[in-house]
């Protein structure tokens, strides 16, 4: 799977994603400061699947004027956010084929919540 990978996520999950062969583009390293709309516009742009620990895109992805189309956003939701914890959902997450494109989701260990982005007053 093609991501692009918040800088809130550790340095061990970025390496267990790509040892599992999925194409990660990791904004610490590869667009540190990027703001998040602009990074989720290039998710878009690039055809990636956007995951974070931060809430914020989330809404941003539901308020966009136009939804995903070729992108998405995975919120995981677990806590402490620690390799153990985030490494193994993530990695289920993302081998799961939910179709996460189009959508704004929120990820926790028992259970998983899909919405489509965009405001539907604009579509």
């Amino acid at each position: 799977m093609r991501l692009i990978a918040d800088e809130n996520f550790p340095l061990p999950t970025i390496e267990a994603l790509r040892q599992a062969g999925h194409d990660v583009t990791w904004a610490r390293t590869d667009c540190p400061g990027t703001k998040d709309s602009a990074l989720l516009d290039r998710a878009e742009a690039e055809g990636r699947i956007l995951v974070t620990l931060d809430k914020d895109f989330w809404q941003i992805a539901i308020q966009r004027r136009r939804p995903l189309r070729q992108s998405g956003v995975i919120l995981f939701r677990v806590h402490p956010a620690i390799p153990e914890n985030v490494t193994p959902l993530l990695l289920r997450t993302v081998g799961a084929d939910e179709g996460w494109g189009g959508h704004a989701s929120v990820v926790t260990v028992d259970r998983v919540l899909m919405v489509r982005s965009g405001n539907p007053g604009t579509r």
